[in-house]
C-alpha cells in the first residue's frame, strides 16, 4: 500500500494543517465503521483466536517492512499479502482490526531518524485508518458477493471474486491517497505508477495463494510456503530498492544535463563579463521585435549607447579597471531601464537597448535619466580621478523601417553624439 513518506520539514509537521486534520477524521470514521460491524458480527468470534491474530499482526509488520520508496511519493510497502490473506482467513472485520493496528504501529520507528512526532503521528493515523477502510471496504464487498471466507478452492467464479476484491482494494487505497497528496498541495496523479501497481496486484495473488495454503494445509506446510514467499517478497523489496536507485541516479544526471545545456545556452547567448546578453542574441531578438512592430504596427525605440573615451580609461588604469567600468555600466542600465525593456552588450564598450512600445520622446526621457545614473554613481572607489559618462544614439522602429536601417541610424547618431561633445543623447 501506498503510504506518505516521512519529512523533516517544519511546515508539514505542525498539527491542524489539512492534512493532519484529514488523517484523524480518515481513523476515527474507520473505528466507528469497525465498531458498528463489529457489533453485529463480533470481534475473533470464528474458529480463530487471538494466536492467529496475533499471528497476521506480525506478519503484516513484516510485509510493511518489506517495501521502497515510491517514484513520486511516499512509501510502497508488500503489506496487501497480510491484508488479502487475512480478509480470506479472519474475515473483514478481524481483518480491518489487526491491519489497522500493525499500520498505526510502524511508523514510529521514524521517531528514531529524527522524523518530528507530529509528522509520524500523521503517518499512524492516515495508514491505520486508510487500512481499515480499505481492508473492511473490500473484504465486505467481497463477502456480500458470496466470496468463501476462509477459500479453499480456486475456480473461475472463485477467482473473480478474488480478482474484484484485490481491484477494489487497489481502487479503495489510490482515492485515499490522492485525497492526501492534494490536501498536502501535491499532484494526486503522481499516486499513480505502473511499477508500484503492478507489485502491488502481485502482492494481492500472493496474499490469496497463502490463504489457500493456510486453510488446506498443514502447519509446516504452510510455514515453508509462507517462508518461500516471504524470501521472494524481500528479493523484490531489494529489486525494488536498486531500481529507485538507479531511477535517482538517472534523475539527477539529467538534472546535470539539463543546467550543463542551460549554462551552455546561457554562454551562447551572453557576455560572461557583464552577464547581459550577448550581440548575436540581440541581434536574433531585435529582428524578432521588428517583424512584430511590421506585423502589429507597435512602436518601438533602438538606442545604441556608448561608455565615452573608454580606450582612455583603459590606459590611464588599467584594462581590469575598464571591466569593472564595463560591469558597473551594465549594472546601472539593467537596474534603471523599465522591466519591459531589453539591454545588451553590443560589443566592446558599446550597449544596445531595446524599448518596445516606446515613441522617441519617452525613449529621450529614458535614456536621458540613464545618462545621468551612471554619470552620477560615483566611480572613485574604482581609482582616483575616475569619472565615466555615456552616450546614447536612438532610432525609432516603424512599420515601414528596415531592421539594419534602424541600427545604421542609431549608430549614426550615436557618433554624432560622440563628435558634439559626449555624454549626451541624440534621438534626431
Amino acid at each position: 500500500m501506498s503510504k506518505p513518506a516521512p519529512t523533516n520539514n517544519p511546515d508539514e509537521s505542525r498539527l491542524w494543517q489539512p492534512d493532519f486534520v484529514y488523517a484523524a477524521l480518515l481513523l476515527a470514521v474507520a473505528i466507528a465503521c469497525l465498531t458498528v460491524l463489529s457489533a453485529k458480527t463480533g470481534l475473533l468470534a470464528n474458529e480463530y483466536g487471538l494466536g492467529t491474530a496475533g499471528f497476521f499482526i506480525v506478519f503484516a509488520l513484516f510485509t510493511i517492512t518489506t517495501g521502497f520508496p515510491h517514484p513520486v511519493f511516499g512509501y510502497v510497502s508488500m503489506d496487501r499479502v497480510a491484508q488479502v490473506m487475512s480478509i480470506l482467513i479472519l474475515g473483514p472485520v478481524d481483518a480491518a482490526l489487526v491491519n489497522g493496528i500493525a499500520s498505526f504501529i510502524y511508523p514510529w520507528h521514524r521517531l528514531r531518524l529524527g522524523v518530528p512526532f507530529q509528522t509520524v503521528l500523521m503517518a499512524a493515523l492516515n495508514n491505520a485508518g486508510l487500512m481499515i477502510f480499505v481492508v473492511l471496504g473490500a473484504g465486505t464487498l467481497y463477502q456480500y458477493l458470496g466470496g468463501a471466507i476462509p477459500v479453499h478452492t480456486l475456480d473461475l467464479g472463485a477467482g473473480l471474486l478474488l480478482l474484484a476484491l484485490v481491484v477494489c482494494m487497489q481502487v479503495i487505497n489510490d482515492v485515499g491517497m490522492m485525497i492526501f497528496v492534494y490536501l498536502r498541495q501535491g499532484d494526486p496523479l503522481s499516486v499513480f505508477n505502473p511499477f508500484t501497481l503492478v507489485v502491488e496486484l502481485l502482492s494481492g495473488a500472493a496474499g490469496i495463494v497463502l490463504a489457500i495454503a493456510f486453510a488446506n494445509y498443514t502447519v509446516p506446510e504452510f510455514a515453508l510456503i509462507l517462508a518461500v514467499l516471504a524470501a521472494g517478497m524481500l528479493v523484490i523489496m531489494k529489486y525494488a530498492l536498486m531500481r529507485s536507485r538507479l531511477q535517482n541516479l538517472v534523475d539527477e544526471r539529467t538534472e546535470e544535463l539539463r543546467v550543463q545545456a542551460e549554462e551552455f545556452e546561457r554562454q551562447a547567448t551572453h557576455d560572461n563579463l557583464t552577464k547581459l546578453p550577448n550581440r548575436r542574441h540581440a541581434d536574433s531578438f531585435l529582428q524578432q521585435q521588428h517583424d512584430r512592430v511590421q506585423d502589429e504596427d507597435h512602436v518601438g525605440v533602438i538606442a545604441l549607447a556608448d561608455v565615452d573615451h573608454f580606450k582612455r580609461i583603459n590606459d590611464n588604469h588599467s584594462h581590469a579597471v575598464g571591466d569593472l567600468v564595463l560591469e558597473r555600466v551594465a549594472r546601472i542600465l539593467r537596474k534603471d531601464c523599465r522591466k519591459t525593456d531589453f539591454v545588451a552588450r553590443y560589443g566592446g564598450e558599446e550597449f544596445l537597448l531595446y524599448l518596445p512600445c516606446t515613441n522617441t520622446e519617452q525613449a529621450l526621457e529614458v535614456c536621458s535619466q540613464l545618462r545621468l545614473a551612471v554619470q552620477n554613481a560615483g566611480w572613485t572607489d574604482l581609482a582616483n580621478g575616475l569619472a565615466v559618462t555615456i552616450s546614447f544614439g536612438l532610432a525609432e522602429i516603424t512599420g515601414t523601417s528596415l531592421y539594419k536601417d534602424v541600427l545604421n541610424e542609431a549608430d549614426t547618431r550615436l557618433y554624432r553624439a560622440k563628435n558634439e561633445g559626449r555624454n549626451r543623447v541624440i534621438a534626431a
